[in-house]
């Protein structure tokens, strides 16, 4: 425990770590699609959708003089791409709002809420997510995740892994980086983030992308904690 006996504060990579997107995303749209007779299909769309994630954000560092683009905003304006793409019809703008908004409806990963409210009772825990305010807000009501506050890449309008995300969110909780634990199923998270003096845990998603997964099967750096799942990162932290 001596590595990591000055943390004060885990903080969490969302999409993917503590909610399965992809399952989720897939099983929403096609129960809508098939209550509003919309014929699509759905798995692509979703991967599709997915697979320009990291591009859209690249835009908005490319163009700093356009200023901060929330995620919501780069999710309708990718969705719409992908509509045109996949030529869905019969679509109005109610329909492109609700597939928008799929995001805040994400539910957990069976570990992620016990883990969660075992780490609460000894450290402050919250998201530390490139999703906006209002999703991660909305996704916490609907998930019945217990943080403690939301913290967003809105908040310093960086998306992650840029180096304001993580000392952002050290900043804002008058915490040292080494006092931040960045906790993600993603290496390279915890790569930027260990780089910043932040100490990190891994936990494994096999399962996220579905047959598409071609990484982060197991932890492939020198992270303080590597676990199966929250439940056993609470374990490692004492909780």
């Amino acid at each position: 425990m001596s590595a990591v006996s000055a943390v004060k504060a885990l903080v969490f990579d969302v999409f993917g770590t503590v909610v399965d997107w992809r399952s989720n995303l897939i099983a929403d749209f096609t129960k809508w699609g098939g209550q509003r007779g919309i014929n699509a299909d759905w798995t692509a769309l979703v991967d599709g959708w997915r697979a320009v994630y990291a591009a859209s954000m690249d835009e908005v560092r490319k163009h700093p003089e356009r200023g901060y683009v929330i995620l919501d905003r780069l999710h309708r304006q990718s969705l719409e791409n992908l509509v045109a793409q996949f030529s869905i019809k019969g679509l109005n703008e109610a329909d492109l709002h609700y597939l928008t908004t799929g995001w805040h409806r994400l539910n957990p990963w069976p570990d992620s809420v016990p883990g969660l409210r075992r780490l609460k009772t000894k450290y402050i825990i919250g998201p530390l997510s490139n999703g906006n305010v209002a999703l991660l807000t909305n996704m916490a009501k609907h998930a019945g995740l217990p943080w403690d506050l939301i913290l967003s890449a809105e908040l310093f309008e960086h998306y992650k892994p840029d180096p304001e995300t993580y000392l952002g969110a050290a900043r804002l909780l008058c915490l040292q980086p080494e006092q931040v634990m960045m906790v993600a199923a993603h290496n390279h998270d915890l790569k930027a983030a260990q780089k910043l003096g932040l100490k990190t845990a891994f936990v494994a998603r096999p399962t996220e992308y579905g047959p598409l997964q071609k990484y982060d099967f197991e932890a492939t750096g020198d992270w303080d904690i590597v676990a199966k799942d929250f439940n056993g990162i609470a374990d490692k932290m004492g909780c």
